[in-house]
């Protein structure tokens, strides 16, 4: 018997239907072991010194977070003493780009100082309207997966315009190797035989992307796991539907096709699904 077809929609239109109230508990499972990813990127740098720094002496600066989702990576910089430390010091306002209302409104909601909630931009990064002078720093954390590679070179021009002259762009993206693009392509083989889906965007692609553009690009590779145990079913496929924007596939049906169910079972390790990741930690200055 064939696999069951995913019910999803191309890859853009699925990821904002599980940016929702609706996707609330997929995202909560999802997030039991994606909180690792934002962890890990708080403690690769000095953020604090790259916040000082970038102010130049002064009080303010401003932020553009790219793709916000909810908010997850200002939530890991706040857990972090150094970071937390600023208050006071330091006012980081904060302007969030996502293209779904329920990711702002969530991502709004974790702000604290040293990060001050200001604009608003509902659209897609190619979609931005740049602001006069444009932001201090651009950030853009696992945001980047849903775009498709046919914007993919008008969303990081926009990317680069919206980093100040003296400004900093980051990007952290998982690479071709890494689980989140390697559970996609699985995926993608299984359950979407008509190709509706495009393939995730990876840290790989986005590099090439800026590298055609003024700018210099240096790289730093994180790796990592993440974990669930094999008996906390309801965790693990709630994690690995979020990992693939597509909640009509269950973990049964993943577990019994021959490509997703081969990958999964290559992750076993002492009772759980382990699963590894690499990340460019990437960083772009005006040339």
């Amino acid at each position: 018997m064939p696999p069951p077809v995913s019910t999803t929609t191309d890859t853009v239109s699925a990821s904002l239907a599980h940016w929702s109230e609706s996707g609330r508990r997929g995202m909560e499972a999802f997030y039991a072991l994606a909180t690792e990813d934002y962890r890990q990127l708080a403690l690769a740098r000095d953020w604090a010194g790259t916040l000082a720094d970038l102010a130049a002496g002064g009080d303010r600066v401003h932020l553009l977070d790219v793709a916000c989702g909810s908010g997850k990576f200002p939530t890991a910089l706040l857990a972090t003493e150094p970071v937390a430390a600023l208050a006071g010091s330091l006012t980081v306002q904060t302007d969030l780009l996502d293209p779904s209302r329920f990711s702002l409104d969530e991502a709004r909601g974790t702000l604290a100082p040293p990060f001050e909630g200001a604009v608003d931009h509902e659209c897609t990064l190619q979609d931005l309207v740049v602001r006069d002078g444009g932001w201090d720093v651009v950030w853009s954390t696992h945001g980047l997966y849903a775009l498709p590679q046919a914007d993919l070179a008008a969303g990081m021009t926009r990317f680069v315009e919206a980093i100040a002259p003296g400004g900093l762009g980051v990007v952290a993206q998982a690479t071709s190797s890494s689980h989140y693009l390697v559970v996609d392509e699985a995926f993608r083989r299984s359950f979407d035989p008509a190709g509706v889906r495009t393939p995730y965007t990876s840290a790989e692609q986005v590099r090439e992307a800026l590298e055609a553009l003024p700018v210099t690009v240096t790289e730093e590779l994180l790796t990592y796991r993440t974990s669930v145990a094999q008996d906390d079913r309801e965790t693990a496929e709630g994690f690995l539907q979020r990992c693939v924007f597509d909640d009509s596939v269950s973990l049964d049906q993943m577990l019994a096709d021959p490509v997703v169910g081969g990958y999964l079972a290559s992750c076993v390790e002492d009772g759980r699904w382990v699963f590894d990741h690499q990340v460019a930690l990437l960083t772009v200055r005006h040339a």
